[in-house]
């Protein structure tokens, strides 16, 4: 997945844990992703965490890295350890990963209206990254093509979507999957008036 593999893990990207810098950009999209579960405005949020609405947004927009004692403040209004917010979980035996749907990490993406949940394995220890997308009305990877290393397969579980690969267009409905190899020239969108749900695949580059 264009997101999964190299922003979000996208081509040669890495997933939440595997250094730094995506610990800190994963942080984010974990707090919008929890706010949005218990349907908390930026508001509700911060009356609960006493922590600004602007400083809420910053941070899941990830224009702002929070301090310690926000990130203190925000993990307790949303009920979750800082831990879940800086940690990787690792599984055992370490050959298996096996993903709760309530505990599924989101995945940092910068393309907007576009939110995934992460089911796969951590980079680097799987080849394959796949997560459940969920894109807005309208949203789409943007004016440019997209091109990079590897393969992603889309498989829709509601709503619509179209997928550019080349020069043709491949329009997706509930039940219908497209599975291409990434160097040709590709882009996405959805065209309705509804989020489409998808299961987003890719095969990241060893």
């Amino acid at each position: 997945m264009s997101e999964i593999t190299s922003d979000a893990p996208a081509a040669g990207g890495t997933a939440p844990g595997d250094d730094p810098t995506a610990v800190v950009s994963s942080i984010g999209p974990k707090i919008r992703r929890l706010r949005k579960r218990r349907s908390l405005s930026l508001q509700q949020l911060s009356d609960r965490s006493d922590v600004s609405t602007a400083a809420i947004h910053k941070v899941e927009q990830g224009t702002m890295v929070p301090t310690i004692t926000t990130l203190l403040k925000l993990a307790a209004a949303l009920g979750r350890p800082v831990s879940y917010f800086v940690d990787e979980e690792r599984s055992t035996p370490p050959y298996v990963v096996f993903t709760p749907a309530a505990e599924r990490k989101p995945i940092y993406t910068s393309h907007q209206g576009i939110d995934l949940e992460g089911v796969s394995g951590p980079y680097g220890q799987y080849l394959v990254a796949a997560a459940v997308a969920e894109v807005a009305p309208g949203a789409s990877s943007g004016d440019s093509p997209l091109r990079h290393a590897g393969e992603e397969l889309i498989l829709m579980l509601s709503g619509s979507l179209e997928v550019d690969v080349e020069d043709r267009t491949y329009r997706l409905g509930r039940g219908d999957s497209v599975h291409f190899h990434t160097e040709h020239e590709h882009r996405w969108r959805n065209p309705a008036k509804r989020r489409a749900r998808a299961v987003w695949m890719a095969l990241r580059p060893a």
